[in-house]
């Protein structure tokens, strides 16, 4: 599992000596500066341990520690102090922090501190991640990403948490819209109610209406006794209608209803019933374009999307990749019985390159079958699917630098040299990627997970023309 561990200390050597030790365990390493208000940050990175010096909290103490406490993250605080007092340290403590350190101390000591810290921690993620029937309990903290345009998604998921506002989110196939709903119900403030989840296109027609509403006895043929619909279900919880593209017409306008007034009417019945539910919905349609083609009413999509969310594709989000599948391996291992180390290079680099349509429920699927087929402790390029390995053969391999005429670097900067060799890569990369697609640029620029623009643009610069890979 992926711990993240938050520091916020005035020594910077401190910062670079976790950094070196931290490296081999499985967590992510965020340093906060001390300068441009690093409480904030801090009290928004959603990290699972802080470390923070003692004279960057702001006063009153007490209640900035409680404050971390209270985060949905329930995090474990590790306060440094520059004072070797006893009384000090025991007022820190009772403030609410888990671990006080002297800065004092020897540097090899107070890192192992904190490693015993993290352990405790990881024993903690354990248990507490497990509900009574040995399922994993979705986090926010899952969606961990070095990635830019997934920090700010999340950034924004973040202030939406503790709100009842109708949500609306959009995404491909696999992208994990339905493990972030769950993420959002856990870290509310309705986490003790439940979460009822129905897909809206795997139901038929004729008993949508049943499903979410609910039908009395009597009401069509069969219903021989009253049943509850999952809003009734998710009172005081969250409901998440995914798939939402997909519901029939005239469900819509009742679904409208019960997001205007949370009042509905089961099938068959003649009293309305109120609840206290927070919709959630989910689909990978252009729900704009299924407006213009008459398939989903307007009124419906404005009032579902109060707060309307894209979770990226993984292919944006390459720079993830590896953590993801080192996460996703220790699942596996815990789950089959498996004790697999890790990848080889060859195999982690053909995961990176790989433009996952089926995003990370396929990135899931593929290390479940490589943890399954793998003969040793390492998986190969060959415990992975043909189609990674097939894709791999046609990487053009880079040339051997020794054999690379570096008189011509003469009078150049790094600067130069470095654009130099990069064009030379980016050339040899796009013609893979125009080769592989008969010179269609948006199909090449989804596999390079670039613009289209983005790619028009370096082809220009780079002097290639896609008639010339046309078939």
């Amino acid at each position: 599992m992926l711990i993240r561990l938050v520091c916020a200390v005035k020594d910077k050597k401190l910062h670079a000596d976790l950094e070196k030790r931290l490296s081999i365990f499985d967590v992510q390493l965020k340093m906060i500066s001390s300068q441009k208000t690093p409480w904030q940050n801090l009290v928004r990175s959603c990290a699972d341990i802080f470390v923070v010096s003692k004279s960057l909290i702001p006063k009153p103490i007490e209640s900035s520690v409680a404050m971390l406490n209270n985060l949905p993250e329930k995090p474990t605080t590790i306060i440094i102090h520059d004072r070797e007092s006893s009384e000090e340290h025991a007022n820190l403590l009772a403030s609410g922090a888990d671990v006080v350190l002297y800065s004092g101390i020897s540097r090899g000591s107070l890192i192992e501190a904190i490693e015993s810290t993290l352990e405790s921690r990881r024993q903690f993620y354990l248990v507490d991640r497990f509900d009574q029937q040995g399922r994993i309990k979705p986090k926010l903290s899952d969606f961990f990403s070095n990635s830019k345009e997934m920090q700010l998604f999340l950034d924004e998921v973040q202030q939406i948490v503790t709100t009842d506002a109708t949500l609306l989110i959009l995404g491909e196939t696999g992208v994990g819209k339905e493990h972030l709903s769950k993420a959002i119900h856990g870290e509310s403030h309705r986490s003790q109610g439940p979460f009822i989840a129905i897909n809206t296109a795997a139901i038929p027609e004729q008993l949508i209406e049943s499903e979410l509403f609910g039908h009395e006895q009597g009401a069509f043929t069969g219903a021989v006794r009253s049943r509850r619909g999952a809003f009734e279900l998710a009172h005081g919880g969250t409901i998440f209608l995914d798939e939402i593209g997909e519901m029939p017409m005239p469900l819509q306008s009742k679904l409208l209803r019960v997001l205007q007034d949370f009042e509905f009417t089961p099938v068959g019945g003649e009293v309305p019933i109120w609840v206290d539910v927070r919709v959630i919905a989910a689909t990978n349609k252009d729900l704009e374009m299924e407006i213009a083609k008459g398939n989903f009413r307007q009124d419906l999509y404005y009032r579902l999307g109060v707060m309307t969310m894209t979770l990226p594709p993984l292919r944006n989000r390459q720079e993830d990749i590896p953590a993801m599948a080192n996460h996703f391996l220790s699942v596996c291992n815990k789950k089959i019985g498996r004790e697999i180390k890790q990848f080889s290079g060859v195999a982690l680099e053909a995961i990176c390159n790989y433009s996952w349509p089926g995003n990370i429920r396929e990135l899931i699927n593929v290390i479940e079958r490589a943890v399954l087929l793998c003969k040793s402790e390492i998986i190969s390029l060959n415990d992975l699917p043909s189609t990674f390995q097939e894709s791999f053969s046609e990487m053009p391999s880079l040339p051997n630098l020794q054999n690379i005429d570096t008189s011509t670097w003469t009078g150049k900067t790094l600067v130069q040299v470095k654009e130099e060799v990069l064009n030379r890569v980016e050339k040899r990369y796009i013609e893979m990627v125009l080769k592989k697609t008969a010179g269609k640029v948006g199909a090449a620029a989804r596999i390079a997970g670039i613009h289209p623009r983005g790619l028009y643009g370096k082809m220009k610069k780079l002097g290639l023309d896609k008639a010339n890979f046309k078939l």
